[in-house]
């Protein structure tokens, strides 16, 4: 039997995932101007690192917002599409073994996807993602590299950038703690470093990714929120959600792997 691969092709960058007689060989990820030339490259450099042809290769299962632009077999090699969101759901819930999660997948923009053993439903989204930190960055900054911003953002306090409940009572109330975001960026002042405003940046699309995740589940059985995507391995993301966790009781889970989720979900059944 050949290698299977599961290849999302995103608005950013390409992840593909090689599978053969079951065992996964490899994931990796690959950055281009635009979706052709991220797909091929992801593919040459698979092959390349692990020395094989294209003859090695079964079946390619192609999913992601590039997957639209790819109408061929690539290589000859039979070619599948498979929806996005199904691959987002399934991908999820194989990197966790959980039954059934609300999915949430942060790329250029966030898609939300109810998963469960028999169906994957897109129930919404929101355009702030990792465009919105590039975007921002790139014109607050003057940086549009995300290691660049990242390195900006391990530097920042928080507290130079947003305003928290106990700015404006001075303590607890009812059940908000103190330290809780009552406005993001609005204590900001001339004083705050380019490091303070990135993380400024980042810490609002995790926080308002994060809550709208809560909203999404508050009335449905589910209390497990599975975060996927390349935001998901940004450092700042881990302390966001497991405050939210604590605040709202929500089960908010970060996968290994969880950049090549949806790749993988492209190739499971």
């Amino acid at each position: 039997m050949g290698i299977i691969f599961g290849i999302d092709i995103g608005g950013s960058t390409t992840k593909i995932v090689g599978i053969k007689d079951g065992k996964c060989i490899d994931m990796l990820q690959v950055r281009a101007a635009d979706q052709i030339t991220s797909l091929y490259g992801a593919l040459g450099k698979f092959l390349r690192s692990h020395e094989l042809q294209t003859t090695d290769v079964e079946e390619i299962y192609l999913t992601g917002v590039g997957a639209s632009f790819i109408d061929e077999q690539i290589y000859g090699i039979k070619t599948y599409k498979e929806s996005e969101f199904n691959a987002i759901g399934r991908g999820a819930l194989f990197l966790t073994g959980l039954p059934a999660a609300l999915v949430v997948s942060m790329g250029t923009g966030t898609a939300f996807v109810r998963a469960g053993s028999d169906a994957a439903v897109h129930i919404g989204g929101t355009g702030i993602g990792g465009g919105t930190i590039i975007g921002l960055a790139s014109k607050l900054l003057g940086k549009s590299d995300v290691d660049a911003i990242l390195a900006l953002a391990g530097g920042g306090n928080i507290k130079n950038v947003d305003l928290t409940v106990g700015d404006i009572f001075g303590k607890d109330i009812e059940s908000l703690p103190s330290h809780l975001t009552a406005a993001n960026f609005g204590k900001i002042e001339s004083t705050a470093s380019k490091s303070d405003i990135a993380l400024g940046i980042i810490n609002m699309v995790f926080e308002t990714v994060g809550m709208m995740a809560v909203l999404s589940i508050k009335n449905d059985s589910i209390n497990d929120v599975v975060l996927t995507g390349t935001l998901a391995t940004f450092p700042q993301a881990k302390p966001v959600f497991d405050g939210l966790k604590e605040l709202t009781g929500i089960n908010f889970i970060i996968p290994e792997k969880a950049v090549f989720a949806t790749a993988m979900g492209a190739i499971s059944r």
